[in-house]
């Protein structure tokens, strides 16, 4: 057994022996202040997180594989003006908003920022989360800071956590992302300034605002032209939304009932689509690991520093499954 699955073993509960409460020394700063109120899947997938990282730390013999570093090279703080922060890491990704909103889908835009992060050292693994209202978090580390995001919520919802987080990491700090924001308001002192920074943070990263100024223009605020702007830039029609209240031109009242009616259309399309099958069972895993992760793990075993079992062990899969699964991910590498 790999020390990385003693450790997951550990981690997860499955050492009777340990007592647990890891969740407690992982939910630090601005996570902990309402651990309790997590369900058990969450506090499960905190735990989960952290061994994931022990596993990086293992295969990558504890220095993170990324020729650049974001989380090294630039320095952000919740006290920042808001535009100098998105435009210095705008710059640092390389990647305009021409580029962003080139992208065909945001399909297209979730896989393009997962690879441009983690690229920049900064994996990002997937999971379905039963705590319907978490969207994402980060666990900050000094070289394998990590993004969780709930699979189970909408594209353009995932690419709004993934910034949300990358802002917590910038400023040293665990976060969290939920869709309903209102626990922002129990918040108090410096936790409230950082989810209230983070959050903006990724709406005028996604969405400058000089840009949606001048989009703008004259035209009449419908459900129709809340959608072409969500699609120029690749968000949700809530991130609009939002943009829209802070500028009064939609009321709280519109903002709250619009809000609500989405997220419920959407989670009945999810409800609608559980009877339609299971899906691709290795086009899960590889979406929830991720490319960068797989050719990791991979690469290890084809070095002969790993044995298959320890490499499913990693990938958190039967041996069986790792032939398959390797065909996936090449064939995915490849096309």
């Amino acid at each position: 057994m790999s020390i990385a699955r003693k450790n997951l073993n550990i981690l997860l509960g499955r050492d009777p022996a340990i007592p647990i409460a890891v969740e407690k020394e992982i939910a630090i700063g601005d996570v902990e202040f309402e651990i309790e109120n997590f369900s058990s899947d969450t506090r499960y997938a905190l735990r989960q997180a952290k061994a994931m990282q022990l596993s990086l730390r293992e295969l990558s013999d504890g220095i993170n594989p990324a020729e650049q570093k974001i989380f090294r090279e630039v320095h952000i703080s919740f006290t920042d003006d808001l535009r100098n922060a998105t435009r210095l890491v705008r710059k640092y990704l390389e990647i305009s908003l021409t580029d962003q909103i080139s992208w065909k889908d945001n399909e297209v835009a979730l896989k393009s920022w997962r690879n441009i992060l983690e690229e920049k050292g900064i994996f990002i693994f997937k999971r379905p989360f039963t705590q319907k209202d978490i969207s994402g978090f980060c666990l900050n580390d000094e070289e394998f800071p990590i993004i969780y995001l709930n699979n189970s919520t909408a594209k353009a919802r995932q690419i709004f956590s993934i910034f949300h987080e990358l802002a917590h990491i910038l400023i040293q700090s665990n976060g969290i992302t939920k869709s309903d924001t209102s626990y922002i308001s129990a918040l108090k002192g410096e936790a409230k300034e950082i989810e209230t920074f983070c959050n903006q943070f990724a709406a005028d990263f996604l969405v400058p605002s000089y840009d949606f100024d001048q989009n703008l223009g004259e035209n009449i605020i419908d459900d129709q032209f809340i959608l072409v702007l969500a699609s120029r830039y690749k968000v949700s029609r809530e991130v609009i939304l939002r943009k829209l209240l802070d500028r009064d031109l939609v009321d709280r009242n519109f903002y709250e009932t619009k809000t609500k009616e989405w997220i419920k259309k959407y989670e009945d399309y999810i409800n609608q689509r559980k009877g339609e099958g299971g899906g691709d069972y290795y086009a899960t895993q590889a979406t929830y690991l991720g490319n960068n992760y797989l050719k990791l793990a991979f690469g290890k075993y084809y070095q002969g520093r790993c044995s298959l079992e320890q490499l499913a062990d990693y990938l958190n899969i039967k041996v069986q499954n790792i032939t398959n699964l390797e065909q996936f991910m090449l064939g995915r590498i490849l096309s």
